[in-house]
């Protein structure tokens, strides 16, 4: 069964200090969240929660996506019929290399911060 819809707004004007305080007390809980477990009494558990998005270096992220236009690029020549027998050979075996080594790089799940 789908939850009701959630239609109706509601706004309250706050202070500087006490929009501060609202933030202290909710913690990582949404505000709006925390506000309706708190007025309503909803189980917090069973409140929806969001993952946190890590923060990334943009610089790391610009390298990343020319990294993955780069492998499009490959692969669309690959595919293309441009090359022969011995150069699609030596392409899967730098991407192979790759693969190796960014696997050496990852860390688990769990430790990452």
């Amino acid at each position: 069964m789908t939850p009701a819809k959630r239609e109706r707004v509601i706004k309250i004007r706050v202070t500087d200090e006490e929009f501060a305080r609202l933030k202290g007390l909710s913690g990582d809980e949404r505000l709006a969240e925390w506000m309706r477990s708190q007025c309503l009494g909803h189980d917090k558990a069973a409140a929806r929660r969001r993952t946190p998005v890590p923060k990334a270096d943009p610089a790391l992220l610009r390298q990343i996506a020319g990294i993955g236009n780069n492998l499009n690029q490959v692969a669309r020549r690959v595919n293309s019929g441009e090359w022969g027998a011995v150069e699609r050979v030596q392409v899967i075996a730098v991407l192979m290399a790759m693969e190796r080594a960014l696997q050496a790089l990852s860390v688990p799940s769990t430790e990452v911060t």
